[in-house]
């Protein structure tokens, strides 16, 4: 008998709905027509023991006792799960060939392999479990993906990685949550003080925002325009580039705070001859944009919609679950595998009819086209969140599910249409032995974009993003006519006065954009050159969950579309030491978890040093008070429930 089994019900049916008929439903599984069986899990059916499981004077909160390091990790089935993790494990004892159909990921992967492992097959059977891999749950993609069925051990480092970053939790959060509670109330202060590896530098990333805005000075600062005219009259503007001499009169980012300086260019340019000093005009493309992974899609959706990360992750799962309308969504891959491109024109067919809206007034998309988005080598258990072959019915669906499958179904069609082409010049004036640039675009051929006209929603009109402060572009509409060592007239120079502006409080969308690129806040200079922009805080997975959950514990609080750390979560911020507060070790520890899934690094090279960094920072902890926390009142939540990983719907 071979059993399927599957991350969830909804999936368990998927598989079942295409193999033998008739089919038995039984208490927790589906037995086919052929004998074989299809179970499932729902979310994890195991999972990490209590501390007093391991000794009980742990039940104890008490400062002795830290860090607790187990040294033989136990796994405990889930009180609520109980009923069908033991009808699982019995098929398991009677099945002569096992199934891992787990969702894509390093976390689906491993809640099928710890039931396994659990359940104590023998090693020749764990050998020669297979892997099902679905990201579409529509009966002809089941089908596909059963006649695809490779062999699990090409998976055990995604699993080892999930298994690392399971440990590594517990063992941060109990430890450090524990210690920091402690010494709470010997200050007063009589919640609980959690600490999570990925949710309190999520949280300092927001708390020190807070503080740099609140702590912010706004200074003037000058820029110098110079008014143009060629011999023929025809005018434009070009913007000042200060020289090297100018530096000390700048700030880091290159501003003028100098205003006799600037009044002294204004004066010298007005009225003077000017040359063409440099020109470069070339022709440029932009391909389309890639489909998205769950990321980029929760950061336009929070732009476009104003959604919140879970708001998107909930409804992409309905659409991929309920509805059958999009491929799995909880991927952190924007790429698809050569072969699916034989798909493209059935799901072409499909948008157009159900979404034509997406399409109207525009060419039809060429399914022949082939963009960059097609790369074997950077898809491997999941790819990029694109539409499925069944139409829309549009009608049927809510707003938000609309809103998002439209978004997902408008990136894929622009795969099947031809980059967007434009000329760009460049040209460098000298006035007066002084420099000023202008640049212009000018559209040749629209290519994708055509399918990108729309109205622009005030949320996306006042989003600034991190980079908001810096100088902002130089592309006019178009310049006139130039060659290199013309003659120009400064008709006149006008001084431009304005303020620095701080940061803006993060919201959904930066503060998502942050924890995917987190690389831009990394202190560190060194372990910045070992991140990719790519290494993130969290997961595709879980970074809806952990900001969502930095709300329920009153960490952070939203003012409208703002997100600001509460008293709570900044006294929690500056009470801990900073090494725990900013991403630099825990997105080294990302980059190290996203090796061990790609066989460059192992489990015990990443543990190691974790639990040696765990002593040092529970040392730290036993040794001082978090007297930022005095005087604030507490929030009291369940202990019990704080490390237990969530049920995955």
């Amino acid at each position: 008998m071979i059993l399927y089994i599957a991350e969830k019900p909804s999936l368990g049916r998927a598989i079942a709905d295409v193999l033998p008929k008739p089919h038995k439903r039984h208490d927790g599984y589906i037995e086919v027509g052929n004998g074989d069986c299809v179970s499932w899990c729902i979310g994890h059916l195991l999972e990490q023991a209590e501390p007093d499981t391991y000794n009980p004077e742990f039940k104890s909160w008490k400062l002795e006792h830290l860090p607790i390091i187990p040294s033989e990790w136990k796994l405990k089935p889930k009180s609520n799960t109980r009923k069908q993790f033991t009808a699982l494990k019995k098929l398991i004892k009677q099945a002569s060939q096992l199934v891992n159909a787990g969702d894509p990921d390093r976390e689906g992967q491993l809640l099928v392999d710890e039931v396994i492992a659990h359940v104590g097959v023998s090693s020749t059977k764990q050998r020669a479990v297979q892997r099902l891999l679905i990201s579409d749950l529509n009966p002809s993609a089941v089908k596909r993906a059963l006649g695809n069925l490779r062999s699990n051990q090409e998976f055990v480092p995604l699993a080892t990685s999930a298994l690392a970053r399971s440990r590594a939790d517990w063992l941060f959060g109990i430890n450090l949550t524990r210690a920091y509670t402690i010494q709470g109330r010997k200050v007063g202060y009589n919640g609980v003080l959690s600490v999570g590896r990925v949710q309190t530098p999520i949280l300092g990333l927001v708390a020190r925002r807070d503080q740099e805005i609140l702590n912010f000075e706004s200074k003037a600062f000058y820029q110098v325009l110079a008014h143009l005219k060629t011999e023929s009259s025809q005018s434009f503007t070009a913007k000042w580039r200060p020289s090297e001499a100018c530096s000390p009169y700048q700030d880091e980012e290159g501003r003028v705070l100098s205003k006799g300086l600037a009044e002294n260019v204004v004066q010298r340019i007005s009225n003077q001859a000017a040359k063409v000093s440099k020109l470069e005009s070339k022709p440029k493309k932009q391909n389309p944009p890639l489909p998205y992974n769950l990321s980029s899609l929760q950061i336009d959706c929070a732009k476009r919609f104003a959604m919140s990360a879970q708001e998107v992750l909930n409804v992409c799962q309905g659409l991929y679950e309920k509805h059958k309308l999009i491929t799995y969504p909880r991927s952190d891959s924007r790429y698809l595998p050569k072969e699916q491109h034989q798909l493209a024109p059935s799901i072409i067919n499909a948008v157009t009819k159900g979404a034509s809206e997406l399409v109207e007034g525009v060419n039809a998309p060429n399914p022949k086209l082939k963009s960059k988005v097609w790369n074997d080598a950077k898809v491997d258990a999941h790819h990029a969140i694109v539409p499925t072959e069944k139409p829309p019915n549009l009608s049927a669906l809510s707003q938000k599910e609309k809103q998002v499958y439209l978004q997902i179904a408008r990136q894929y069609l622009a795969q099947f249409y031809p980059a967007y082409h434009y000329q760009e010049t460049a040209v460098e004036v000298t006035i007066k032995g002084g420099v000023f640039t202008a640049k212009a675009k000018q559209d040749k051929s629209q290519g994708w974009k055509v399918l990108f006209k729309l109205p622009k929603p005030k949320d996306i009109a006042n989003e600034r993003d991190d980079n908001s402060n810096k100088a902002e572009s130089e592309h006019q509409t178009q310049l006139p006519e130039l060659s290199l060592g013309q003659a120009l007239h400064c008709v006149q120079g006008e001084l431009i006065e304005k303020q620095t502006q701080p940061p803006q409080h993060f919201t959904d969308a930066t503060l998502l954009s942050a924890m995917t690129g987190i690389s831009r806040f990394v202190k560190d200079a060194k372990i910045r050159q070992i991140l990719k922009e790519t290494d993130g805080l969290g997961t595709e997975a879980t970074r809806a969950g952990i900001i969502e959950l930095l709300f329920k514990r009153n960490f952070l609080q939203r003012q409208g579309k703002q997100i600001r750390a509460t008293e709570i979560g900044q006294g929690l911020i500056n009470s801990l030491p900073e090494s725990v507060t900013t991403p630099d070790m825990t997105a080294m520890w990302e980059s190290n978890l996203e090796s061990i899934s790609r066989k460059e690094l192992k489990y015990l090279s990443f543990m190691e040093p974790m639990t040696d960094s765990l002593h040092a920072l529970i040392s730290a902890a036993k040794q001082q008070l978090p007297t930022a926390l005095q005087g604030v009142k507490g929030q009291k939540f369940a202990k019990k429930k704080n490390y237990k990983r969530k049920k995955r719907t």
